[in-house]
């Protein structure tokens, strides 16, 4: 039997061989965990920029100037609470709140229920789909100020479409634009006509997710559409539409575009909403009395929005 012994010259060749192998991970570890550790911020800090300076500053200032007299030249001089002290005793400002309500009351039941029903069509619609969805999005992709143009011209009193489809019928003219009681539901309509596009896609995504096998075993046992729609599409979509809601609670109260177009507010400032009561104050240099609307404004809308969500939860 023979023995195999190791030279030392052969001990001595391998020790060195060995340490560039434990000696270049050990300076990696070193410096890749700071990289690691920086790289996010670093990814991050373009956005946290701009982010502070048009966002955070403006929300800061427009705070600051709340509780001043300023009219957009000059030192702005400190009065406190004076300005919210006037807009909670001023009849504009709670007139506006009043109209966009009523708008709200107008437009958003409305809305959600047409486009739960458009949305249930176009899901059961095999031929053209894509074709009617374009059709309903196209409405929220137009220009504002062209289509409230195109409003003017059909609802004028003397000269518009509408009102000669009623005089064909035998039907006497309505001054749809400059009486009060008219004026508000020509708004409405507005509205709907331009945003129920967008809602009916929301809708559309959460109606499908709806597992299909749900429907399916409400057929067995004997359940027709409108059942199946009331006992599972309805409930099944409570997120989207809780999420609709709010969605366009913000967007009635900030309306702004349609009155301003169209009826300027009047008539007897009848369609005077919260978002052109606050351009108002913009357009009179009265900017510190503006910035105390807009945080009044946010505070009533946020308080609005909060509600809703919390019905959700109880609901969950």
């Amino acid at each position: 039997m023979t023995t195999r012994s190791v030279s030392p010259a052969t001990k001595v060749f391998r020790e060195p061989a060995v340490e560039p192998r434990t000696r270049t991970p050990r300076r990696r570890r070193r410096t890749l965990p700071l990289r690691r550790l920086l790289a996010p911020y670093v990814f991050v800090l373009p956005f946290v920029l701009v982010f502070l300076a048009f966002s955070v500053y403006p929300l800061f200032f427009t705070l600051r100037l709340s509780f001043t007299d300023w009219h957009g030249s000059g030192a702005a001089h400190w009065i406190g609470l004076d300005n919210y002290r006037y807009l909670l005793t001023s009849s504009g400002f709670w007139s506006s709140l009043g109209n966009s309500g009523v708008l709200w009351l107008l437009i958003v039941p409305a809305q959600l229920v047409l486009a739960v029903l458009v949305a249930v069509l176009l899901n059961a619609v095999k031929r053209l789909r894509g074709f009617y969805r374009v059709a309903f999005v196209v409405p929220f992709v137009t220009p504002l100020v062209a289509v409230a143009q195109i409003w003017i011209v059909l609802f004028d009193q003397d000269n518009g479409a509408v009102n000669a489809m009623l005089g064909a019928v035998g039907l006497p003219p309505v001054g749809w634009l400059v009486t009060s009681g008219w004026a508000k539901p020509t708004l409405a309509l507005l509205f709907l006509w331009k945003t129920t596009g967008f809602v009916v896609l929301i809708v559309l995504s959460g109606l499908q997710q709806i597992d299909r096998g749900l429907y399916e075993a409400a057929s067995l046992d004997g359940a027709g559409r409108i059942r199946q729609l009331w006992s599972i599409t309805v409930p099944l979509l409570r997120r989207s539409l809780m999420f609709s809601l709010v969605l366009q609670t913000l967007a009635v109260f900030q309306m702004f575009a349609e009155p301003y177009v169209v009826t300027k507010g009047g008539p007897y400032t009848s369609t005077t909403t919260a978002g052109l009561y606050l351009y108002n104050h913009i357009t009179r240099a009265d900017l510190g009395t503006g910035a105390a609307n807009s945080f009044l404004l946010v505070i009533v809308v946020m308080a609005v929005s909060l509600l809703f969500v919390r019905l959700l939860r109880a609901e969950d």
